[in-house]
């Protein structure tokens, strides 16, 4: 019975994902004489966690009850106070947890106070699941940089534009719907200014409900057309342009007269912005995940650095021959130094196929 309720509390947890971070998605149920009487999940940044908001949308005495939840409750004051403190005070018999927080400020203090307290702890339910549901947030909590999604729509021969640079649309409108559903999963999305200069796409989140990510570009000599999609609309999702040293003062006083921000890196020895100084660069303002969306320069660049943990294909039934790579040169000679990937999804949205896959 333990992993039905927690089940239940993964689903509840995935109904915040896109609206907690930088906290984690979780999710409570509580259960008394094998009935629910009380389930939360932590709906917003800065409001109430699972446990907090299963307790208050109890509708009998949880005293004695089970509780189920996805992650350790926090014994540490944020935009909250700690959640432990409220749940000693429940009383219940049992507390089932899925897995220790990786947050030092509490990973093993609040399992450790439950036990003290006599209540019965027993951790490690679907600890696979609960881990998966939030690793975002165990890799920002743990090496201070965001995790990263790389996601792209290629033919079915590997192209992501025609010989003449023409990318739309490859995929479905199922696709696109899910592609904006990943955009509001991430607290950032990225593309490089050639797709900018190319497509002009505005990087927004239109056609599911969730919050619009912050809007990277990568720009390293600030070429970017002053009418670009991306930097409208500043109210509604930011926009930040990344460049190197080596730009023009004219063009940054232009952007940045328009509320765009310009954060300056050093060049890697391509000349190119350095993209490990960029990611920590993104930890220390509070990002924790990026997604990234190309062009193919970019997801190459991403891909020969080792820096994607997550990736994202969508395949179309669609041919196209001669046309612009997915993903170009990675300097692999031998079969034994591919990347080597594991299939984690592979699904259908309208006619095409997508594949989610992590770096082994």
């Amino acid at each position: 019975m333990d992993e039905i309720y927690m089940k239940r509390a993964l689903m509840l947890a995935k109904r915040g994902e896109g609206w907690v971070s930088p906290n984690p998605a979780v999710g409570a149920v509580i259960v008394k004489k094998g009935r629910i009487i009380g389930e939360g999940y932590h709906r917003k940044f800065g409001g109430d966690h699972a446990e907090i908001d299963a307790l208050n949308r109890a509708t009998e005495s949880v005293k004695g009850a089970e509780f189920f939840i996805t992650l350790e409750p926090c014994t540490h004051h944020g935009k909250t106070p700690p959640c432990i403190h409220r749940l000693v005070e429940a009383s219940p018999s049992r507390v089932v947890i899925g897995l220790s927080d990786p947050n030092p400020l509490v990973c093993g203090k609040g399992i450790e106070i439950l036990r003290k307290h006599g209540i019965e702890t027993k951790v490690g339910v679907l600890e696979k699941e609960c881990r998966e549901i939030n690793e975002k947030f165990f890799k920002y909590i743990q090496r201070k940089i965001p995790f990263v999604t790389v996601k792209f729509a290629q033919s079915l021969d590997g192209r992501i534009a025609t010989a003449a640079g023409h990318s739309r649309w490859i995929s479905s409108p199922s696709s696109l719907k899910f592609a904006h559903r990943e955009r509001s999963l991430h607290d950032a999305v990225l593309a490089g200014v050639g797709t900018i200069v190319r497509d002009d796409p505005q990087l927004t989140v239109r056609l599911v409900r969730g919050r619009h990510p912050l809007r990277i570009v990568l720009d390293s000599h600030l070429r970017i057309p002053s009418g670009a999609r991306i930097l409208q609309q500043q109210d509604i999702a930011r926009t930040i342009l990344v460049a190197t040293g080596v730009h023009g003062k004219k063009k940054r006083a232009l952007v940045e007269k328009m509320g765009i921000e310009v954060w300056q890196t050093d060049q890697d020895q391509g000349g190119r912005v350095d993209l490990k100084k960029m990611l920590a660069l993104l930890g220390e303002k509070g990002i924790s995940s990026l997604l990234v969306e190309g062009g193919a320069e970019t997801i190459t660049s991403f891909l020969k650095e080792n820096l994607a943990d997550r990736l994202l294909v969508i395949t179309a039934p669609k041919i196209i021959g001669r046309g612009i790579e997915a993903v170009g040169e990675l300097g692999i000679r031998r079969m034994e130094e591919a990347i080597p990937l594991i299939f984690r999804k592979i699904f259908r949205k309208g006619d095409d196929v997508i594949i989610e896959a992590v770096f082994s």
